[in-house]
């Protein structure tokens, strides 16, 4: 099982060569970007990229995809006697999780003082996760990942709207350089067609990070936040 809505935004110290193509499942219908958007027919959702970043879609998702190769090849090796065994390596090798986007402030490895700020948009299939049943549950990985990370819960997660849909959203922090820089991360988690899709947005400021969710939408109704108790 692999959780894939938290970025690596401070990994991104490696460049790997550009996949020539991106992988798709029947049916895809998110993308590419034109004229700086995104648009998901797939999943019912757009959203507005911004001038400058860094598309790093591609290289994500052969990241993700040999992730996933070499999670199967040692689960088949450790259990190859197992009929069942074999069945769930397969499954994991057609189950690929899918990064529909993945664009960064700077490039891997650029420096800067601040933040590289991030919107990664993931899909994975929710036949992957035994026991997650709406998207609340999917933040029990995310945080417990997020927690290892070095983030600390600013807000449990909670239900909000863009336009008409609901999603699931956790709100993130971590402390960098002895607490000079802050990264804020927020999570908005939905379940649509057997898939669990979560955008995962990181920046320098809660401020920074409303800007990013507010290019996201499902409709035509601007994001509404639900903060409780703030």
């Amino acid at each position: 099982m692999r959780i894939a809505a938290a970025p690596q935004v401070s990994g991104q110290g490696s460049q790997k060569p550009k996949s020539p193509t991106r992988p798709t499942a029947a049916g895809q219908t998110c993308g590419p970007i034109s004229e700086g958007v995104l648009k998901c027919p797939r999943f019912g959702f757009t959203y507005k990229t911004l001038f400058g970043w860094v598309d790093r879609t591609d290289d994500m998702q052969a990241d993700a995809e040999a992730d996933q190769k070499d999670a199967a090849q040692k689960n088949a090796g450790q259990q190859e006697a197992g009929a069942q065994a074999s069945g769930d390596a397969g499954k994991s090798q057609d189950n690929k999780p899918e990064t529909l986007l993945a664009m960064f402030e700077r490039p891997p490895g650029a420096p800067g003082d601040t933040i590289n700020s991030a919107v990664v948009i993931v899909a994975e299939s929710l036949a992957d996760y035994h026991g997650i049943k709406t998207a609340a549950d999917y933040f029990g990985p995310i945080t417990e990942l997020n927690e290892q990370r070095g983030f600390k819960v600013e807000n449990e997660p909670y239900a909000v709207s863009i336009g008409a849909r609901k999603l699931i959203r956790g709100d993130f922090s971590k402390d960098r350089d002895r607490g000079k820089v802050t990264m804020w991360q927020s999570s908005l988690v939905t379940i649509e067609k057997g898939y669990i899709v979560s955008f995962t947005f990181v920046g320098g400021s809660e401020e920074e990070v409303e800007s990013l969710i507010g290019n996201l939408s499902f409709g035509t109704r601007a994001p509404v936040r639900q903060v409780p108790g703030r």
